[in-house]
């Protein structure tokens, strides 16, 4: 289907993706794995959530980690520009007859509560809370030595709409890959911050969150978590990598925790604040599309994801079939 074009002047302003909710079964696991292993830090913590942050962020969070009896996503959240664009975003959900609700979040100004077309639950706010800088403090840097949230991907039933729905939003597509049998969009890499993607959408059933992705220093900060992981019991959930994408041309890592929740770990993508850049497209069927060196990911990571709290499933019927590693 046609590429839309870009929406320079939406209707309100977002900034950027800022965080995740992501409810786990086991947070003194949990706390290991995040805090103790990928080397995230701890902003506030009780016997129910932990709030991290990366080493670069100001805000009080970007991952909530909350207990729960059954592993699933609670929100994707966004920062708006101000209170002002705040209201804007309220008013133009409403006018696209989607869920419209005023949440209490802590540690966070007004929060605005709401949903995509799918499903997907969504929070918008301009204030959080901020924390003293902490990038600078080096003795706080270990395991992959995380310094900030860089995007989400998820799983779309329909890439097309997704992409129509969120360029109106204002987020700016810069990848795509192309079924060349139907000319649908497969999978679509957008943007608000200037870099490739703050979300992603890929073809499958869903919606469900593909993955969340931390951006690090160096490719050399993967290969140092790598043999972390292989020494302290964690190699079962190393999922792939690493490697180079050909989408972004970034080096990553996937792991994943207990819960099945997907975490790429990701650096050395390219810039992409002009406003009229053209997006690249790819084609499904090539094999340096997943990674530029050309070997293909596993089915789990084409199949399997985390589930969006209180959001029924929907079966892609776009069936096309990417390169799989056997």
């Amino acid at each position: 289907m046609p590429i839309p074009a870009a929406n320079l002047y939406p209707a309100f302003n977002i900034v950027r993706l800022s965080h995740v909710e992501l409810a786990v079964t086991d947070l003194g696991w949990a706390r290991a794995f995040y805090v103790d292993t990928l080397g995230l830090q701890v902003s506030h913590e009780d016997g129910s959530r932990i709030y991290l942050r990366g080493l670069e962020e100001r805000g009080h969070h970007s991952v909530i980690l909350s207990l729960a009896a059954t592993p699933e996503v609670g929100v994707l959240g966004f920062k708006v520009w101000d209170e002002a664009n705040l209201d804007k975003a309220a008013a133009w959900f409403a006018a696209h007859g989607l869920p419209v609700a005023w949440a209490e979040r802590p540690f966070m100004g007004r929060v605005l509560a709401t949903r995509d077309p799918w499903g997907v639950p969504l929070e918008f706010y301009a204030t959080m809370e901020r924390l003293p800088p902490i990038h600078q403090k080096y003795r706080l840097y270990h395991g992959v030595k995380p310094l900030r949230i860089d995007h989400f991907n998820l799983f779309s039933p329909d890439v097309d709409a997704a992409v129509a729905f969120y360029n109106d939003m204002g987020f700016r597509l810069t990848e795509y890959t192309a079924d060349g049998e139907t000319g649908r969009t497969w999978a679509a890499w957008m943007h608000r911050k200037g870099g490739v993607h703050d979300i992603a959408f890929t073809n499958g059933t869903g919606p469900r969150l593909h993955h969340l992705a931390f951006w690090v220093p160096t490719p050399l900060n993967i290969i140092d978590l790598l043999d972390l992981m292989a020494t302290t019991g964690y190699v079962g959930h190393i999922e792939r990598g690493p490697g180079r994408h050909g989408i972004s041309n970034a080096f990553f890592l996937y792991i994943r925790d207990r819960d099945g929740h997907r975490t790429e770990i990701y650096c050395s993508d390219y810039q992409t604040v002009d406003p009229d850049l053209e997006p690249i497209r790819w084609d499904l069927k090539d094999p340096q599309r997943q990674t530029l060196w050309g070997a293909p990911a596993p089915r789990s990571w084409f199949e399997e994801g985390s589930v969006f709290a209180g959001t029924p499933l929907l079966e892609s019927d776009l069936k096309a079939q990417p390169i799989v590693a056997p």
